[in-house]
């Protein structure tokens, strides 16, 4: 089990990507949260067996079909308890 803190910039805004990041965590199996950043940017916590973030860190360095990612940054992070995976507000 490991646990990634993601942060993706770019055009990430008003297209959708949090409700995108939030079916395809749920279709992967991943618990965690997505919010957005008031720097304009979306931040992920991603909470799941290491194949399965990473193959949804990959599916966000694709991004939603409206969006487009600039930039990627995952770094590891600490442990946290989540139950599902949920859309958090704006930070």
């Amino acid at each position: 089990m490991i646990a990634r803190t993601i942060r993706i910039e770019g055009r990430v805004q008003g297209v959708c990507f949090r409700d995108w990041t939030v079916q395809a965590a749920r279709a992967i199996g991943v618990s965690g949260w997505v919010r957005n950043r008031a720097d304009g940017s979306v931040e992920v916590y991603a909470l799941g067996e290491a194949d399965l973030v990473e193959r949804l860190t990959d599916r966000l360095r694709e991004g939603a079909p409206a969006a487009r990612v600039d930039r990627i940054d995952a770094q590891e992070a600490p442990l946290q308890a989540a139950g599902g995976f949920t859309r958090r507000p704006t930070a």
